[in-house]
């Protein structure tokens, strides 16, 4: 029989002291264990025999689920692709995270997350899949993750409720098949919850330790968003551990030194490293990594302030990057991405914290939902409120915490049907949660227009039949209840079959399709901020043609200053077209943009493969998404000048003349008019342009301009 955690609270909690390991391996119950095998398939004696097969089963959908159509994407985000690229044919490139594996500058974050990816690629070689395949094992074990916080404390059910959750989340559907940072810092940041929990549960420092070094290692994927749930985490240990004060001080004092030594000796290293003989910092005007992390990563996230950013919200409350304030999340843009179990979690947050207030100080139940609770509205707050750069798929870090809640609470609740509060609590959320559902998906009108009706009526249906829950039989409360799950997973479901059905490409893309008032859709790639519906260029994947949208958006300020984006005149980004083989581009057009690659053509790649191994770089490009897509295409090595947006100050003209004079670049990839977006300290990617433009020969390569840098021009 399961045990609930949630009944009889005050007898159930662990006593202070930890418990002593047993002599020999024993399970739960104290019976010997099970060999292997039976432990895999049937796992714990207690709980019921459907449980762990459940399990597994959902492992395996989520798995499939996320490998469907996965290559359709190719590159996804040729920016960090590249850098995969590089750390697969040099060590030191993936030590460092270059762009390159010549090592001319990094990536502007921390390289933990693309690890994973380099070393596929170095056992599989360059493809999609070598690529994508290690992000949809993130998924699928912070969906593990997720199940067995739950399941430790309220039941098997309850686990599979917020597993599925999570799985069938619009935005981790999408980041969970794409190459940013934010897969691995999801899955870490439900790793970290996890271990508090345990430490709850019986006091061991050790737990506390591994949540420290999850948190630390989070560090060296996104930087400082992973120290976003630390004051609760904090919090809650401190109040709630079952040991005395001084051990719990002590406890936060270990984790805290085990979160620096994770996330810093890194750090140590890049910064003691002599700047001359690794990459550049990308992102940082100062070669400094700690610059990185406090600045542009940091500090201007929250107030705008982002030196050599594409601008963020000027502290007036909204800005380049949308309108800051309370309902952000349930926006237009971003609710269709994460928002659609937000109001039931928060009521089910409540509702458990009210169910647990006469508990002893100990209760794990009520700490379960402090940590997650307290995540999730930490995270809330920060992005509702934060004023520089915001992209709408940075919300998957709030996936971890909803779904638990989602899970616990309504177990919790349901167990307690008998009584008017909790199942008037139920029929609230379920309430919310439909006419919520039905707001966010009348926002597409032209989507699946049955839906919203399903999900509306069936929702307030199921909220009828859980009010008399306690009252109605067996049959037909699990009716209710099932019918309730089934209308509140329908919209985010749906929105995630769109997801995985599509290719996503570029710096920005989006879950689920176009909606009124946002900027993205399937296909992503192209929305700027600011900008209207549906901004994202055309793009076909894998042969074929992709999402299209005319990509017409502009940035505020009539673009960049200097003339126009990196790599092209005004948002000239090309139809990216990716063959059967993994994402190699073709077609004609050699300019790209800032937020996508450019389009290579047969005849550019061929120019720049000829004698590329006598050259450190077979060229140059203004901003490092361009440099990524003739990297991606050719195999060899090309110079990113000014890193991501082009507004870096590597290399100088002078270092760059002098890689000139070596014969260390062949050739230099025209970028249109101004060269990038200007306006970094010293102006170098502008100036190197000019300079280039100005001594040596044009050579035309279908509809691609390059310089020769070994041939000066006539005249």
């Amino acid at each position: 029989m399961t045990v609930h955690y949630d009944q009889q609270i005050a007898d159930r909690d662990p006593s202070p002291e930890p418990r002593t390991p047993a002599p020999v391996p024993v399970s739960n119950t104290g019976e010997p264990r099970r060999p292997l095998p039976q432990r895999l398939w049937r796992g714990r004696p207690e709980d019921p025999r459907w449980a762990r097969p459940a399990f597994l089963a959902l492992l395996l959908a989520t798995a499939v689920l996320y490998l469907y159509n996965l290559s359709t994407s190719g590159y996804a985000n040729s920016f960090y692709s590249a850098a995969v690229q590089a750390g697969s044919q040099s060590w030191k490139a993936l030590f460092f995270g270059s762009l390159d594996a010549a090592n001319a500058i990094t990536v502007d974050k921390p390289p933990a997350a693309l690890w994973p990816m380099a070393l596929s690629v170095r056992l599989f070689g360059l493809s999609s899949w070598a690529i994508l395949v290690p992000e949809v094992l993130m998924g699928v074990g912070t969906v593990a993750v997720v199940y067995a916080a739950v399941r430790r404390r309220f039941s098997p059910a309850a686990g599979l409720i917020a597993g599925a959750v999570l799985a069938l989340t619009p935005v981790a559907a999408l980041m969970f098949r794409f190459n940013n940072p934010d897969a691995m810092l999801a899955l870490l940041m439900a790793v970290a919850c996890y271990f508090v929990i345990r430490a709850l549960e019986d006091g061991r420092t050790k737990w506390l330790v591994w949540a420290g070094v999850a948190i630390g290692f989070a560090f060296l994927a996104k930087t400082l968003q992973a120290f976003l749930i630390l004051p609760p985490l904090a919090l809650v240990h401190a109040v709630c551990a079952p040991v005395s004060v001084k051990k719990r001080f002590g406890q936060l004092a270990l984790a805290t030194v085990a979160l620096v030594a994770s996330g810093g000796w890194w750090v140590a290293i890049v910064e003691l490293w002599p700047a001359s003989s690794r990459p550049y910092i990308g992102g940082s005007q100062n070669n400094s990594f700690l610059e990185l992390t406090f600045g542009y990563n940091g500090l201007g996230r929250l107030n705008g302030d982002e030196t050599g950013s594409v601008g963020g919200g000027g502290g007036n409350g909204g800005g380049n990057w949308g309108e800051t304030g309370w309902d952000r999340l349930f926006s237009s843009g971003i609710g269709g991405q994460i928002s659609w179990l937000i109001p039931a979690a928060l009521i089910l947050l409540v509702a458990g914290l009210v169910a647990t207030r006469k508990a002893r100080r100990t209760s794990v139940t009520r700490g379960s939902f402090l940590v997650w609770g307290g995540a999730l509205i930490t995270t809330m707050l920060v992005f509702s409120y934060m004023q520089g750069i915001f992209h709408e798929y940075y919300t998957v870090a709030l996936a971890p915490y909803i779904a638990p809640l989602i899970g616990m609470g309504s177990v919790l609740l349901w167990d307690k049907r008998d009584k008017a509060w909790a199942s008037l609590t139920l029929a609230a959320a379920m309430t919310a949660t439909a006419a919520w559902g039905y707001v966010l998906l009348n926002r597409s009108s032209d989507y699946l227009p049955w839906l919203k009706w399903f999900v509306l009526v069936g929702g307030l249906t199921a909220a009828l039949g859980l009010i008399f829950a306690g009252r109605l039989g067996r049959r037909l409360a699990l009716g209710a209840a099932g019918l309730g799950l089934v209308a509140a997973l329908a919209g985010p479901a749906a929105y995630t079959l769109t997801t995985v059905n599509e290719g996503h490409t570029g710096s920005i893309v989006t879950a689920g399709p176009a909606v009124a008032g946002g900027r993205g859709g399937p296909g992503g790639g192209g929305g700027f901020p600011g900008g209207g519906p549906n901004q994202q260029g055309q793009q076909g994947q894998q042969g074929q043609q992709g999402q299209q949208g005319q990509g017409q958006g502009q940035l505020p300020g009539n673009g960049f200053p200097g003339g126009g984006f990196p790599g092209g005149g005004q948002n000239q980004q090309g139809q990216n077209q990716q063959n059967g083989d993994g994402g190699r581009m073709r077609g004609g057009g050699g300019m790209g943009g800032l937020l996508n690659g450019a389009s290579v053509g047969s005849e550019a790649k061929k120019l720049l493969e000829t004698d590329a191994g006598q050259y450190t770089w077979a060229a140059a490009a203004i901003g490092a998404q361009n440099a990524a897509s003739y990297q991606l295409s050719t195999g060899e090595p090309v110079m990113a000048i000014g890193g991501f947006n082009g507004t870096d100050p590597s290399p100088t003209l002078a270092q760059f003349k002098t890689y000139v004079e070596e014969g260390k670049i062949h050739y230099f990839i025209a970028s249109g008019a101004g060269g990038g977006m200007g306006g970094n300290s010293d102006g170098s990617s502008s100036r190197i342009t000019s300079w280039v433009e100005a001594n040596f020969k044009k050579v035309t390569a279908g509809s691609a301009t390059f310089y020769d840098l070994t041939q000066k021009a006539s005249g």
